[in-house]
C-alpha cells in the first residue's frame, strides 16, 4: 500500500541502502534502514562515517541477528558494531518491542541527534502477537532542510575527525542519560538476595520460565535481577547496583559477552568481590540460541548444582524431525546449471575434483548439496568471482568456474569481475539470472522484468548489456533447462583462455508457478521405465516420486521444465504436448 510522503524500496544493497537513508535524515527526514547481520558488514564502512557526523532529522538503523544460524551465515554479534561505533543499541524482546521500542529510537535519535540501532534476533523476528495500534495517519509533508556544515558532514581533516569523535562521545553519554531516566534497562534489587541475574535481549523473556524450572531442581531463593535491552550505552549504574548486593551474578546473553566483559570491568573498578558466571566460566557458550534451560542452567550453577542431563536432551518432536537436505525446488532453473557444470567437467576431460566451482550468496549456493555436490565455497555477496581468480593466482592449472546469481550480481558481483577483466584471469563465470531475489523473499532488483517493477517509472538494467559493457569478450547466453545445450557451451567456455561469462537465464519457478506458467506435461512410460531411477538421483527433483513400484510426475509441483526428461537414457520420460 503505497502512504502518502513516505518512500519504501528495497536497495541495491545494504551500503546504498544506508547512504539514501542517511541522506534523507541529513535533510531532516525520518529515515529507517533495515538490513540482516551480514547486511551490516556490507554498510559498515559508511556507517562509522555517518556516526560521527550525526543526523538532522532522525536515522533509525534496524539490524536482526541470528544466534543458532537459522539462515546459515556466520553466527556474528552486532553488538560489536555499535561498540566499535559508539552508537546507541537497543534489543528488541517481542513483537510488542518491535514496535514500541522502535518508535522509541526515532525519538532518541531526533534528541540525541545520532542514528540509533534496533536488535531483533531469529526468534524475536519470526514471532507473533496481537499488537494495539492506534490510527495510522501518513505523516504530514515537510520541506526538506538543506544545511552546508563541511565540519560535520565531511572527514577533510584530522581535526574535523577528532572534532566530531568528542561530539559523538557526548552524544552516546546523552543517550546513556535519557535510557536510564526512560527505565528502558529493568532493574529489580532484592536486599536479602545474594544471587543475581543479568539478562540481555530476547534472554530476558526467558527468566520467568528458567527460574520456574531451576527451583524444580534446586532451592533458589529470591534474587536480583536486569534486564538489559541497551549494550551501548553500557547501564554501568544498574550493573553496580547488582554487583554491590550480590555475591554471585550470573550474565545471560546470547553470543558473544559484551555485557559479561562490562560486568567483570564494572566490579574491578568498584572493587568488590563477586563471582561471575557467564561465558568466561564456561556456564554458557558462545555458540547458538538461547531459551529458559539456558537461564535455569545458570541459576541452578549459582547453587551449586547442574541442570540435569535429560533437560539437555532433543524433545520428543526433534527427536521425530526427518532428515531433510537442503535443495532446489521443483523446475528450478538453477538445477540444470548444475548438472551441466557437473557434466562438462567430465566431457573436457577432467575429474570432479580437480574444477573449483566457487559458489555465492542466494538460491545458487545450493548447489552444494546432494545430489550435485558441485560447488566449493561460500563467502559473501559477490565473492564467487574474486575467489576462482585468486585460485588460479595461486597456480591452478585446471579450469576455475563461478556461479552467481543475478541479485548477487548486482549488490556486489560487478567489481570482481571487472577486477578479472582488467587482469585478463582465465576464469569462467556462470551467471544464474531467474529475475529475482528469491531466497530472502521475492523481492524485486533492477534485473527484474519491468511488468513486475513496482514503479514504471523505474529502468530496468539488462545484465545481458552489462556484462559486455564490462569488457567481456567471450559472452553468451543460454537456456538452464536445455542441459545438453548448456553442457556443450560451457564445455567450449572451458577450453578458451581469459575471462568467459554464460547468462543462464529462465524465471525462478516459484514465481512462474504464482502465474500457473507450464512450460510442457510430461508423463514416465511405465513400459519404458527400469526402475533405476537415475532421473531422480540425478535432478533430485521433488516433482519426482518412487513409490516402491515405478517413477511417477507429481503434476502439482512440475512445472514441465522437461531437464527430467534428458537424464533418462531410455527415454521414458515423454513429452505429452
Amino acid at each position: 500500500k503505497e502512504i502518502e510522503h513516505v518512500e519504501v524500496q528495497w536497495s541495491t544493497n545494504e551500503k546504498v541502502a544506508l547512504e539514501i537513508a542517511a541522506g534523507a535524515s541529513w535533510a531532516g527526514k525520518k529515515a529507517l534502514c533495515t538490513m540482516k547481520m551480514s547486511g551490516l558488514n556490507v554498510a559498515y564502512d559508511s556507517l562509522i562515517s555517518l556516526v560521527y557526523s550525526g543526523c538532522t532529522g532522525a536515522l533509525v538503523l534496524y539490524v536482526c541477528d541470528d544466534p543458532g544460524v537459522s539462515a546459515g551465515m556466520p553466527e556474528q554479534d552486532v553488538r560489536g558494531f555499535a561498540k566499535m561505533s559508539d552508537m546507541p543499541i537497543i534489543d528488541l524482546c517481542s513483537v510488542v518491542d518491535s514496535y514500541e521500542l522502535t518508535l522509541y529510537a526515532f525519538a532518541l535519535s531526533e534528541r540525541i541527534a545520532s542514528p540509533v540501532m534496533l536488535r531483533s534476533v531469529t526468534s524475536v523476528s519470526l514471532s507473533h502477537a496481537t499488537v494495539d495500534l492506534p490510527e495510522m495517519q501518513p505523516p504530514a509533508y515537510t520541506e526538506p532542510i538543506l544545511v552546508k556544515d563541511i565540519a560535520k558532514f565531511t572527514k577533510a581533516g584530522a581535526k574535523i575527525c577528532m572534532d566530531q569523535h568528542a561530539d559523538l562521545i557526548a552524544r552516546l553519554e546523552k543517550a546513556k542519560e535519557r535510557i536510564y531516566a526512560d527505565g528502558i534497562n529493568r532493574l529489580a534489587v532484592q536486599p536479602s538476595a545474594d544471587i543475581g541475574v543479568i539478562v540481555a535481549g530476547v534472554c530476558g523473556t526467558y527468566l520467568k520460565e528458567g527460574l520456574e524450572i531451576a527451583r524444580k531442581y534446586a532451592e533458589i531463593p529470591a534474587i536480583s535481577s536486569l534486564w538489559i535491552r541497551t549494550t551501548i550505552p553500557c547501564p554501568t549504574e544498574e550493573i553496580d547496583a547488582l554487583l554491590r548486593n550480590c555475591r554471585t551474578l550470573a550474565v545471560i546473553e546470547e553470543n558473544e559477552p559484551y555485557i559479561e566483559d562490562a560486568v567483570f570491568k564494572r566490579a574491578y573498578l568498584l572493587g568488590v568481590s563477586v563471582t561471575i558466571l557467564g561465558k568466561e566460566s564456561g556456564t554458557l557458550s558462545r555458540i547458538g540460541s538461547f531459551n529458559a534451560l539456558s537461564v535455569a542452567k545458570a541459576l541452578l550453577r549459582a547453587v551449586g548444582r547442574d541442570l540435569p542431563e535429560e533437560l539437555g536432551t532433543s524433545t520428543g518432536a526433534a527427536a521425530h524431525c526427518a532428515a531433510r537436505p537442503i535443495g532446489v525446488c521443483a523446475g528450478c532453473p538453477h538445477r540444470g546449471v548444475f548438472m551441466s557444470i557437473n557434466d562438462a567437467i567430465v566431457g573436457a576431460g577432467y575429474k570432479r575434483g580437480e574444477v573449483v566451482v566457487t559458489g555465492d550468496i542466494g538460491c545458487t549456493i545450493l548447489g552444494m548439496s546432494p545430489p550435485f555436490l558441485t560447488l566449493w565455497t561460500e563467502v559473501s555477496m559477490g565473492a564467487s568471482i574474486s575467489l576462482a581468480q585468486g585460485y588460479k593466482y595461486a597456480g591452478v592449472k585446471a579450469p576455475v568456474i563461478a556461479t552467481m546469481g543475478d541479485s548477487t550480481f548486482i549488490h556486489g558481483g560487478m567489481p570482481g569481475l571487472a577486477n578479472a577483466v582488467w587482469n585478463n584471469v582465465d576464469v569462467t563465470l556462470i551467471l544464474m539470472d531467474n529475475g529475482w531475489t528469491g531466497m530472502t523473499g521475492m523481492q524485486v532488483n533492477p534485473g527484474t522484468a519491468m511488468e513486475f517493477q513496482r514503479d514504471p517509472a523505474h529502468q530496468r538494467l539488462d545484465i545481458a548489456k552489462i556484462i559486455p559493457a564490462l569488457g567481456v569478450k567471450e559472452f553468451a547466453q543460454a537456456d538452464p533447462y536445455d542441459v545438453p545445450a548448456l553442457t556443450a557451451l560451457l564445455k567450449d567456455m572451458l577450453k578458451r583462455p581469459g575471462v568467459k561469462v554464460i547468462l543462464a537465464r529462465q524465471e525462478c519457478a516459484i514465481q512462474s508457478g504464482r502465474r500457473k506458467v507450464v512450460y510442457g506435461r510430461f508423463h514416465v512410460d511405465p513400459a519404458l521405465c527400469t526402475r533405476c531411477k537415475a532421473c531422480i538421483l540425478k535432478t533430485g527433483c521433488p516433482g519426482l516420486v518412487f513409490d516402491g513400484e515405478k517413477v511417477s510426475i507429481d503434476r502439482k509441483q512440475c512445472n514441465g521444465c522437461g531437464i527430467c526428461s534428458t537424464q533418462c537414457r531410455f527415454q521414458a520420460i515423454v513429452r505429452e504436448d
